[in-house]
C-alpha cells in the first residue's frame, strides 16, 4: 500500500492509499503543488490528475481521501459527507482532526511518504 504526505498550511498527513486505478493516477502525479479550499468538514485541492469515476460513493467515512471528478481535486474528509459522489483512493492515517486546522488558501504540497 502506498502511502502520500500532505503539507497544508502548518499541517502534514499521511494519507494511505488503496490499490484503485484513481489512486495510481494521484500516485504517479506526484510531487504537485496547490492551494487549500473548505467545504464543511473538507479540506480539498486541484491535482493535475485528470480520472472520471471510478465506483463513485455519495457517502465517505471519516477519514476518507477521495478523488472529486468534476473538480479533478483530491479531498481530505473530517466530517461530513461529500458535495457530490467522490472516489475513495484512501485514508487518513493518524489523527484526522488536525486538518481543522487548515485554511482556505494556505500552500498544499503532495509528495510521496
Amino acid at each position: 500500500m502506498a502511502r502520500i504526505r500532505v503539507k497544508a498550511g502548518s499541517v502534514t498527513v499521511t494519507v494511505a492509499l488503496n490499490d484503485s486505478r484513481t489512486a495510481g493516477l494521484i500516485l504517479g502525479a506526484l510531487p504537485f503543488d496547490a492551494r487549500a479550499s473548505i467545504w464543511g468538514d473538507e479540506v480539498y485541492f486541484d491535482t493535475p490528475v485528470a480520472a472520471g469515476e471510478e465506483n463513485p460513493q455519495a457517502a465517505v467515512p471519516f477519514g476518507a481521501a477521495a478523488y472529486w471528478p468534476p473538480g479533478k481535486a483530491l479531498c481530505l474528509f473530517f466530517g461530513q459527507t461529500p458535495y457530490s459522489p467522490v472516489n475513495v483512493v484512501g485514508a487518513v492515517e493518524g489523527d484526522v482532526g488536525v486538518l481543522k486546522g487548515v485554511r482556505s488558501g494556505d500552500a498544499v504540497r503532495v509528495e510521496k511518504a
